[in-house]
Parts: C-alpha cells; structure tokens; sequence
C-alpha cells in the first residue's frame, strides 16, 4: 500500500527500491563537471535560474547528475551543457517543483508556466537526477496540482511509467493509476474518431505549419498523437498489473492491440514506405509527404518485427529525405512544400530541423537498434546522427564566438536558429517583450540530449525487474574508451565503461559494469550484456 503524502510516496515495509545508494562515483570526478559550470556561467548574458542558481549549479549537478566522459569533447561538453540547462527549468511554486519550456513567460502557456507539449521529454531526461523530489511533484502537478495535460499532445502514462522503470520504483506510478485512466478517457472523449484512430492538429501535437497538415484544416489521424496514446495504453496496463488490477489491464492491452492494428493499416503508406498523416474524413487518403514524425510508433516499439517496416529508416539518411548538415529536417527534402523560410510563422515544421523530432527519432532509433532485426540503419548512422545533433547545439555571437546553445528551430543547412533570428528583429533589432520576452527561446526545454547518451549510446536499457542491461551503440571503431559514472538506477549507482586496452580506467579490458562499485558484468567488445542486481 503506498500513500501520496504531496512530497513523498511512503510505502509500507522496506522498500529497498525506493533507497538511494549514497555511494559516490567509482571512476570519475566532479572536478570535469564544475569546469564545464564554471564555462558555461561565464557565457551565460542573461544569467536566467529558478530553484536552482547558477552559482549553484555545479554542486547541484556534482551530486545530482551521472558523470560521463569520452573522447569525442564536443559531445562531452554538450551532455554537460544540457544538465545545466534543464536544471534552470526547475521551478518552484506553491504546488511543489515543476519543469518549464521556456524561461519567460510565454502567453500560451499554463499554470506556473508549464506547458503539456515536451513534458513526455522532461520526464526522459529528468529521470536519472538523483533526488526523485522534482520529478514526484511534476507528475503529481500534471493531475493534482492545476496542470493542464491535455493542452498539446503528452504521452503522460507512458513518462510517468518510465521513469518508474529507471528508479525502480513504481508506488508513484500506481498512485497515479486513477488520475492516468482518466486523463486516457478523457483524450477518447475528445479525439477519438469512430473508425478507432485519434486524431490531432499539427499545432496542438507542437508541429504548427506541417506539410502533412497545417491548422483545423489539416485536422488529422496523425503517427504521433496515436502513438503516445499506443504508449499510455500499454503503460496503464503495466501500472495496473503491479495494482493488482487484472480489469484495467485487460481493457488497456486491447485498447493498445486495436490502436497498433489501425495504425499499421491506416497509416502505413505501403508505396512511400512511411507512416503519414491521414485527413479527418470518409473519402480522405494518404497525405503525399514523408515527415520525420512517422517515425515515432518506434518510440514506443509499435511495429511488428519482421513486417519490413523498418525499410522506413533508410529515410533518415538520405539528402534527399531527412538527412542535412544541421538536420534532421522534419519533411522529406524531396518535396516541393519543403521550405526553410523566415517570413510568416516564426516556428514552422515544414522543413527546418527541430530538436523535438530529434529527439523522438533518436529514442525510436535506438528501439529499433535494440529490438528489430533489420539491415536498414545502423548504429553508425545513431552515432553520426547524434554527433550532428551536438554539433547543432551552438550559437556564434556577433562578436565571432560561439558558445553552445538550445533554442527552438534550426536552419538545417546552416545551423542558425531561425526562430531567435526571427524574433530579434521584429523591433529594430531588439528583442520583442510582447513575443515571449528577451531571448525567448535561450536554453529551450524541447528535447532531451542526456537520455540519448545514456540509454543510446552507452546503452543502458531501463526494465521494470532488477536486471541490469547495457547494449552500447558506440560503433567498435569509433571509441576506445568512455565511462558514465554515478548513475542512479533501481537503488543503486551504476558505472558502466568501456575500456579497449585495459590502461584508461585500470578496471581491465572490455566493457564492464559495476553496481555500487561491485562488478555485475564484463564483456570482450561493445556488445549486449545482462546482470542481475546484487542483493
């Protein structure tokens, strides 16, 4: 029996899954991570933090965030600089911590600032911070608290279910189960259309000015919003096995076989090889474009193995589809609706590459790498792409330097952030308070980078029991060494490294994982390996 109290799940017996390990890092030291803070205030103009200062930043980060080095810098640097960024997005309110978008206030926003749209992306990065306090009063916030989850599409369940995997501790999630199967009921009421497939306008899934469908006329069944809530069902159902309530989850597993079963034959353009947008109305067909959110059922594991649909991924390297210097763009460059345009709509998802849909592609690729037997993509085509996707975290000042940074939307070609250009001179080359606010879209809460790291590239695979399971898609030629060190998971702080010649970590040759400074696994290569938590 676990009991919400409004700061804490207090759970009865001992509950070990819920006790954070006090051990510190076995391999690393802080000393990198106050350096990086140290940088990264020095270049902050607008010096913008809620609950946590930037003078604060670097202690918070030291015991609050894992530890990673590799020997690609601009890579390392960048998981740093994110940490830092999402840590100004904790805010706190009479309603306990919640996690903003932006850092001014922006006028489509909700309670406290927070809006719906990217908080299935808050709870993916959050979930390995330490202290589970921020992320306990976010999900009540969403439910309890004033939130407003039904604003922007949000795949809330399924956020809600996998950081209860990471932590291995699921009296929150359960908690939450009434409040879940109501937000779910509550889409039905409002976007489910007779033949079984939700439906959504590109503005409100967070994707306004989309090729595939753009406003209430382009009122769609779209890949994304039937996917999250593919995802929910499938998490509700999880949520309720462990409640001990056997109805929910029979309801809830078929309400996700009938969605996946209509998506794959509804949406699924069999000539394109693609999931598209398919327009509200009997007659209606296919709409002609590839976009990169028909990626997005993988997020959630939807397609059947074995089916072929994972020809779709040839997509994501291909100049001609989705593949650009700053990309990934979020249309196919082959189409004639392609545009990268700074009039109109400052936020527009008809070509310029969005962190976003990177990161929703990203996490789907690593799916897909993990789960899927395929010769489509590889993990080299992760790598490179996430590498780009680093790469695009930087702004060059008017004086020549640059420093990194997140804002909204990207030109794919040149790496300029279209929405900051945009927006800067709407008033004579000043910023526009009636637009958001000065610099509106600086340190931009829109996306993950660290998850990707952690659960892609070194490979960390959260599960619901205490196996630890690691598959790194570093490729074999790429790295001879890397550690994530000081990562909380089930209880426990995991080191996991890579090593080729045994001399960087003095641990020995190989890839090897240590639970509280006990190793649990070793392997010759980068490859898959599982281990039980020790007792």
């Amino acid at each position: 029996m676990a009991v919400w109290t409004g700061a804490a799940v207090v759970a009865s017996g001992a509950d070990t899954a819920t006790r954070q390990s006090e051990r510190g890092p076995l391999i690393l030291k802080p000393d990198a991570v106050r350096n990086y803070v140290r940088s990264f205030n020095g270049k902050d103009h607008t010096h913008f933090g809620q609950a946590i200062s930037n003078e604060e930043a670097a202690d918070w980060m030291a015991d609050n965030v894992p530890l990673f080095e590799c020997p690609d810098k601009e890579i390392e640097a960048i998981y740093h600089f994110r940490w830092w960024t999402f840590r100004k997005h904790i805010k706190q309110t009479p309603d306990g911590f919640v996690v903003t978008e932006f850092l001014p206030k922006v006028s489509w926003s909700g309670k406290h600032n927070t809006i719906s749209c990217p908080a299935g992306h808050h709870f993916r990065e959050g979930r390995w911070i330490r202290d589970p306090k921020y992320l306990d009063d976010y999900a009540v916030f969403w439910f309890r608290k004033g939130g407003s989850p039904r604003s922007y599409s949000f795949w809330a369940a399924d956020a809600v279910y996998q950081r209860a995997m990471a932590r291995g501790d699921f009296a929150l999630a359960v908690d939450l189960l009434p409040d879940l199967v109501a937000n779910y009921e509550a889409w039905e009421k409002s976007r489910l259309e007779p033949d079984g497939l939700f439906w959504q306008v590109d503005d409100r899934d967070g994707m306004e000015v989309s090729i595939g469908g753009n406003g209430h006329r382009g009122e769609g069944k779209r890949a994304t919003i039937n996917s999250y809530m593919y995802g929910d069902a499938l998490a509700i159902a999880a949520i309720a096995e462990r409640a001990g309530k056997p109805q929910i989850v029979k309801e809830y597993r078929g309400k996700a076989e009938r969605i996946k079963r209509l998506v794959l034959a509804k949406l699924w353009d069999d000539e394109a090889k693609f999931f598209k947008v398919l327009p509200r109305g009997e007659q209606a067909g296919l709409v002609d474009v590839r976009e990169l959110h028909g990626f997005t059922p993988w997020y959630f594991n939807l397609p059947d193995k074995g089916k072929g649909f994972e020809i779709a991924w040839k997509q994501l390297m291909d100049p001609k589809g989705f593949y650009a210097p700053f990309g990934p763009t979020v249309a196919e460059q082959r189409h004639p609706g392609f545009k990268i345009s700074y009039t109109g709509h400052e936020c527009q998802w008809n070509g310029p590459s969005w962190p976003f849909a990177t990161t929703v592609t990203l996490t789907a690729l690593a799916n897909v790498l993990n789960n899927y037997p395929q010769q489509a993509i590889t993990a080299r085509d992760y790598f490179d792409t996430l590498k780009i996707y680093a790469k695009s975290h930087r702004l060059k000042r008017d004086d020549g330097t640059i420093v990194p940074w997140i804002d909204e939307n990207l030109n794919p070609h040149t790496g300029d952030w279209i929405s900051r250009s945009r927006l800067k001179v709407w008033k004579d080359g000043t910023w526009d308070p009636g637009k958001g606010g000065v610099e509106r879209g600086k340190d931009y809460n829109h996306s993950t980078f660290c998850d990707l790291i952690i659960t892609g590239l070194v490979g960390l695979r959260p599960r619901a029991d205490d196996v630890v399971e690691v598959n790194p898609l570093v490729p074999a030629d790429i790295w001879d060494w890397f550690c994530l060190d000081q990562l909380s998971y089930h209880g426990r702080t995991l080191t996991i490294l890579w090593d080729k010649t045994g001399t960087k970590y003095g641990k020995g040759k190989g890839l090897r994982v240590f639970a509280d400074g006990v190793e649990i696994a070793v392997a010759a290569k980068l490859t898959r390996v599982t281990a039980p938590l020790p007792n």
